[in-house]
């Protein structure tokens, strides 16, 4: 810092040609300034200017070392605009990290949306169902669908949804119809290996919550092969309506257990730390809030 103001108090005496005017230019006293270019030459071991009581003029040296003062005052003046600019107006590279089905589904045509919204703004956008570690793996920014375990991360909800236990009319026409959610016990079912709960699945009706451990005749980490199976009449599944609304709507696959609800769960953006969020983040959070949490049920 000492050498930044020595710099600065020397800059400003050769600019202004005298003490008075630098000690004026820079807000401070004469003293001030004597001293800081009397610390500078003491330090240097180089005159750098001559004084009179009637001239100041800068030696050889001085009129060398001013113009390396004055590049290296511009470079960090610059570097203190671009910095100040840059935490004004969303620019740059933001990690973000989505589900893979909810990512491909509604997340996907949204971000061509964002880009033309903010041009200075860049995107990479890494798909994977696993829990990442944002801070261990780089990431900004991460959709994370269900309850969250509890985390020093910064976490925002910006919607909810819930799953629906269904089967296709055909599964249903060959095994019947399950009354109850402890008929599953007895029914194929087709299991999704990052459900939080596991095997045991988990409803809320009248008699309370409760919980049926089931034998999946097949598990995947895909949502989607869930799906694409359960049309198939192979089993009944348990998925979210932002996967299988359409499903539903048009009758491909048929809700079970009117009386009986699984749990709803959040949909949250999850990111390090809100301290110093640069633009980027805050338009980006701000953005896929409003849109994702605007919509009625999937």
């Amino acid at each position: 810092m000492d050498k930044l103001r020595q710099m600065q108090a020397f800059t400003a005496v050769a600019e202004q040609g005298s003490f008075v005017g630098a000690a004026e230019s820079l807000g401070t006293s004469k003293a001030a300034i004597s001293r800081l270019v009397a610390d500078l030459e003491a330090r240097l071991g180089v005159r750098l200017m001559q004084r009179t009581t009637r001239r100041l003029t800068l030696t050889t040296e001085g009129h060398l070392f001013l113009e390396r003062c004055r590049d290296a005052l511009t470079q960090i003046e610059d570097a203190e605009n671009e910095l100040q600019h840059a935490t004004t107006v969303p620019r740059g590279l933001v990690r973000v990290n989505v589900p893979v089905t909810f990512g491909n589904l509604h997340l996907a045509p949204l971000w061509g949306e964002f880009l033309a919204l903010h041009p200075l703004v860049e995107l990479d956008v890494t798909l994977a169902d696993r829990v990442v570690d944002l801070v261990e793996e780089g990431y900004d920014l991460a959709v994370r669908i269900g309850r969250l375990a509890p985390s020093t991360l910064i976490s925002r909800q910006v919607a909810t949804d819930h799953s629906v236990l269904c089967a296709a009319p055909a599964y249903l026409e060959k095994y019947g119809t399950p009354t109850h959610p402890a008929d599953l016990e007895r029914h194929h079912t087709i299991g999704y290996s990052y459900l939080s709960t596991g095997d045991r699945w988990v409803f809320e009706g009248k008699e309370g919550e409760t919980s049926i451990r089931v034998r999946p005749r097949l598990r995947a980490n895909s949502g989607d092969t869930c799906r694409a199976v359960a049309l198939a009449g192979q089993g009944i599944i348990q998925q979210p309506t932002f996967l299988i609304g359409d499903d539903l709507r048009a009758g491909r696959l048929l809700p079970l257990l009117a009386d009986w609800r699984a749990i709803e769960f959040g949909i949250h953006l999850v990111y390090p730390s809100r301290r110093f969020l640069p633009p980027k983040m805050r338009v980006l959070i701000a953005f896929l809030a409003e849109r994702l949490g605007a919509r009625d049920h999937w």
